[in-house]
């Protein structure tokens, strides 16, 4: 999805969700935003740029940049039917969005490694 991003994901024994979350979103939003700022084909930057710049002034968390929200929107999934129900879901999204006509057509999904029983994207995956 172009503004956002779903995940079924886990930690390993020891290691705590949400410092994993923390620091993933601190990644990605860091290298967006220096992809954005750095690319002279990229005719919206100088405003994307400085809104990004705006929140990150105006948040406590952070006083350089804001890319994204600081929320996250957990759902438990403690069952394997539920497992399945998300995977779907998840899947189903660029459908929905109307970004693609096949789940397994849309490159940021693991939809096309289920679709062909193998890990073929761009991710290895631990099959659920």
């Amino acid at each position: 999805m172009s503004n956002h991003v779903h995940l079924i994901i886990r930690a390993k024994e020891g290691l705590v969700l949400q410092d994993i979350l923390r620091d993933f979103k601190k990644f990605t939003s860091k290298r967006i935003f220096e992809a954005i700022a750095s690319n002279p084909g990229e005719s919206r930057k100088e405003w994307m740029v400085e809104i990004f710049r705006e929140h990150g002034r105006k948040n406590s968390n952070n006083t350089t940049i804001q890319f994204g929200r600081q929320d996250n929107r957990p759902i438990e999934v403690f069952s394997q039917d539920v497992i399945a129900q998300k995977l779907k879901n998840l899947h189903n999204n660029p459908v929905e969005a109307s970004i693609v006509g096949k789940e397994e057509d849309y490159l940021y999904s693991s939809a096309r490694d289920y679709f062909e029983g193998k890990n073929v994207g761009m991710l290895t995956l631990e099959w659920l």
